[in-house]
């Protein structure tokens, strides 16, 4: 049986939600009754289907484009949120690039990039949007991860994307202890590889990856009421890996 709190009457903002897990996880919130944003940056088409599909669930749901690493982009896909939508009260900083090669061959506008979306967007977004949450009352941002960052996991492939993501889990943390008072919850779900991973992983553990509904649930509960007093956590959603394994 699958959790679904009450999200009725909340608004929800997923970064990168056009496609692939940032989709998953926006229909998921749908599911359970908050009105919706699909952010993209290019996938104006992809986008605009994923917010038909959020429809299907009977809230209302439009499309955003910005550049999380802009700040004025930023301010301007949050004010066409709130003036379609009304204020975000659940934010999940989804979007991340990932350059899979050696350090040392990866040109500096491609480390740029990785670092900018993934650790600069995370901290833009919920910069932008705590105001309004604490001015309600309430919120919940959900920043998603991966699941190493916990463990100062680090390898020569892709770590920019590493030292990224280690960044949000901190980030998370501070944000948790910043906010404390103001009915906010900050947290972290972190996926080591998801069902429509595209880098060369030849074994995972309990023979496959996560499932979309494998990261959605740990996100639900974030959401939820029941974890109105849960904050600064991050759940790893990698079947029990180990980094050395």
């Amino acid at each position: 049986m699958e959790f679904r709190p009450d999200l009725e009457g909340r608004t929800a903002l997923v970064t990168g939600s056009a496609k692939r897990v940032g989709r998953e996880l926006l229909l998921s919130i749908a599911e359970c009754g908050a009105d919706v944003a699909v952010h993209y940056h290019t996938s104006d088409a992809a986008a605009a289907e994923t917010a038909e599909a959020a429809r299907e669930h009977g809230v209302e749901a439009t499309t955003v484009q910005g550049d999380v690493t802009d700040p004025e982009s930023v301010d301007a896909l949050f004010g066409a949120v709130e003036s379609e939508l009304g204020g975000v009260d659940v934010l999940v900083n989804n979007v991340g690039d990932f350059d899979a090669r050696h350090w040392a061959d990866i040109e500096w506008a491609s480390w740029r990039n990785v670092v900018e979306t993934t650790f600069y967007g995370t901290v833009l977004c919920s910069r932008r949007a705590l105001a309004g949450m604490a001015e309600r009352g309430w919120g919940r941002i959900v920043n998603i991860g991966f699941a190493d960052s916990d463990r100062m996991h680090a390898a020569p492939v892709n770590f920019p994307y590493f030292v990224a993501k280690t960044g949000v889990l901190m980030f998370t943390r501070m944000l948790a202890a910043d906010t404390a008072d103001a009915g906010i919850t900050v947290n972290a779900v972190s996926p080591f590889a998801v069902e429509n991973t595209e880098a060369g992983v030849e074994e995972f553990p309990r023979g496959r990856p996560a499932a979309f509904e494998d990261v959605a649930a740990p996100l639900r509960f974030f959401l939820s009421d029941a974890a109105a007093y849960v904050s600064g956590e991050n759940v790893a959603v990698d079947g029990g890996r180990l980094p050395e394994s």
